[in-house]
């Protein structure tokens, strides 16, 4: 009876601690589901548009297990884009993996026209200020259009791409690019093939030393005739715009950033 009154002790035990479990993960991924990483305080998304982002950025943000925020402000107090969004992060505590965690934010802001990209943590080791130039720079022209649905997939989808890379490569380089790859795989093959082919009708043996007399043979003559020398001038033109490029910097609470920041 004592042995039989242990095991359904354990027995009991066992599916408690499994139903814990299980109810954590429950609300764990709820909390997920739930998580607002979009916030369109100027309102320029349609609600369909909104939907679809927010689907989009739980997709990739799960992937790359970094919160990936868009927020657009008309800007009312006429702040400074970068503090802007160095508060909103310090008061909302983003991050996939814990409060003021690994997140990517891109804020808009309407006032002044300007963007501004900032990544924290993880984020900043994958977006580092040249990958969040090469970010802004993909999206100016579809914001300066006003078609912030399109900018904000593309920079969804990008940050997904470059975080994909390891730190210090180039994102961008064609090579990591499949099509490129299996295009490549392709051409080599047929090189291949191709000298195997030529090869397999047998081995030529004659070459221009086979009927050379290389007593008789010489250079018979040679001339050196100097012509003119031309030298031509090109003026650099320097790039003033000092409207746009890398940033990055510390919040008010202490976290470290990688930025970007420009105009549209």
């Amino acid at each position: 009876m004592r042995r039989s009154g242990v095991i359904v002790a354990v027995l009991f035990l066992f599916v408690f601690c499994m139903s814990f479990a299980l109810q954590i993960q429950i609300v764990e991924a709820a909390g997920v589901e739930t998580k607002q990483l979009i916030y369109d305080d100027a309102g320029l998304l349609s609600q369909d548009e909104y939907n679809e982002l927010s689907a989009l950025a739980k997709q990739y943000g799960a992937k790359r297990e970094t919160d990936i925020i868009i927020l657009t402000t008309n800007n009312e107090v006429d702040g400074d884009v970068m503090k802007m969004t160095e508060d909103f992060y310090d008061e909302k505590a983003p991050g996939y993996d814990k409060p003021h965690g690994n997140a990517v934010i891109l804020t808009l802001d309407m006032k002044n026209r300007e963007i501004y990209l900032a990544g924290f943590y993880k984020a900043k080791t994958y977006l580092d200020n040249e990958r969040l130039d090469k970010i802004r720079t993909k999206i100016t022209s579809d914001l300066t259009s006003g078609d912030y649905a399109l900018a904000f997939q593309t920079y969804i989808q990008t940050v997904d791409k470059y975080m994909g890379v390891r730190p210090g490569v180039d994102p961008d380089n064609p090579l990591f690019n499949i099509w490129v790859q299996v295009g490549a795989s392709v051409i080599i093959g047929g090189i291949v093939v191709a000298m195997m082919t030529l090869r397999s009708g047998g081995r030529v043996t004659v070459n221009r030393m086979t009927y050379e007399d290389a007593e008789a043979s010489g250079v018979l003559d040679h001339l050196d005739q100097y012509i003119r020398t031309t030298v031509t001038k090109q003026k650099i033109e320097k790039n003033n715009n000092s409207g746009s490029g890398g940033g990055g910097g510390t919040t008010s609470g202490g976290h470290s950033h990688s930025g970007s920041r420009g105009s549209f």
